[in-house]
């Protein structure tokens, strides 16, 4: 178990040039806090123009582009004006939850490609209906887990994929913060539709799900609470308007014969409710988590093997960061594909099972009995 073991995990990455011939025309709809994470990914790109910005607040999209020396583009009241009035290569989707499915389908409708930030959307029937838009406008509809771009979440899916685990039969994953309660859009049915598990839920299940092949869920049996983000003890004035659950927990029947144990939460008496743990027959990994899950790993992952009869674990050295970090790489991936006809980076038809599996576990909880999982043919 040395060094020619390890080497069969050691991400390879090169940064190709930006051709820069011809300037791709980008939107945005939504100009609230993670739209700020997309201007500053955008503006480093010398092949972008943001020509167009869309806010239903009046004023807002305006200083969002004076703060951000964003100068030239255009302003609208709504994503559809926007769409309808400009030439688009592609938008990116910063809405609230609610939102998404209406945004990006839009766009889908009128021949624009589409990032669109996560949650994918807040129920299986929108995610089912983007899907068959997309499929119909035959653009590109990725979707903003940028995790996918970390070197470490790379790993995962090579050490698993390798075969060093065997067959894969449990896993244990989740995540979460003793305190981290968002607020805003984040925090009411009306806006978000789902709470921890869209916020930070469908990460923690794309860590696992993408290095085992994303198998489709079979049932789900699912728990959410709000005890934290509705109690004035630790959510102040913001819990009189809070209405989505702040912890999820569930127990998922994969195909292949897999038991997924998740669990999510925003606020809860510990630092972390446990480490990713995936078991197979020939040997386990563990992943360290993170005090506030921020879309990476908590520390060297270690491979635990029986070799010769020796029971025996070894430390996977942890990788090094991206160029430009792992949001730059999200939409840099994004505005390639348009650029070069390549696949959606991080495809719906992966996410869509993502999405299902909360649709899930909302559907469960509030029935109190495990229900069966389907998805319909797109």
């Amino acid at each position: 178990m040395g060094d020619s073991v390890l080497q069969q995990f050691t991400p390879k990455k090169e940064e190709a040039a930006i051709d820069t011939s011809k300037k791709l025309k980008i939107g945005i709809i939504g100009t609230g806090w993670i739209a700020e994470a997309h201007a500053e990914a955008l503006l480093q790109c010398p092949d972008v123009e943001i020509v167009a910005l869309a806010d239903l607040i009046p004023g807002k999209a305006e200083k969002f582009a004076a703060r951000y020396g964003i100068t030239g583009a255009r302003f609208y009241p709504s994503h559809k004006e926007m769409i309808d009035s400009e030439e688009l290569d592609g938008v990116h989707v910063c809405t609230y939850n609610r939102t998404h499915a209406e945004c990006a389908g839009y766009a889908l409708d009128h021949g624009v490609h589409v990032l669109l930030e996560k949650p994918m959307t807040v129920t299986l029937d929108e995610a089912v209906e983007l899907c068959k838009k997309e499929k119909a406008s035959g653009k590109i509809l990725s979707v903003g887990f940028q995790p996918r771009m970390d070197n470490n979440m790379k790993k995962i899916c090579e050490i698993v994929q390798s075969g060093e685990l065997g067959k894969i039969y449990y896993i244990q994953t989740g995540g979460g913060r003793r305190r981290g309660i968002p607020n805003s859009t984040f925090i009411e049915q009306k806006t978000a539709g789902i709470g921890a598990m869209g916020d930070i839920g469908c990460y923690s299940l794309d860590m696992v799900l993408r290095a085992i092949g994303y198998p489709k869920p079979l049932t789900v049996t699912g728990y959410k609470s709000a005890y934290f983000g509705a109690n004035p003890k630790y959510n102040g004035e913001d819990a009189a308007r809070f209405d989505v659950e702040d912890f999820a927990a569930a127990f998922i029947r994969l195909e292949g014969d897999i038991v997924l144990d998740f669990r999510i939460s925003w606020a809860m008496h510990l630092d972390t409710p446990g480490d990713t743990v995936i078991l197979g027959t020939e040997g386990a990994l563990r992943i360290p988590s993170t005090e506030c899950w921020n879309g990476t790993v908590g520390g060297p992952m270690r491979l635990y093997k029986d070799v010769a009869g020796s029971r025996v674990s070894m430390e996977i050295p942890l990788c090094p960061a991206v160029p430009h970090g792992v949001f730059y790489q999200k939409v840099r991936s994004f505005l390639d594909a348009i650029k070069y006809n390549r696949p959606a980076p991080v495809p719906t038809s992966e996410i869509i099972i993502n999405q299902a599996i909360i649709d899930g576990i909302v559907k469960s909880a509030e029935l109190g009995h495990e229900i069966v999982v389907d998805i319909p043919e797109i």
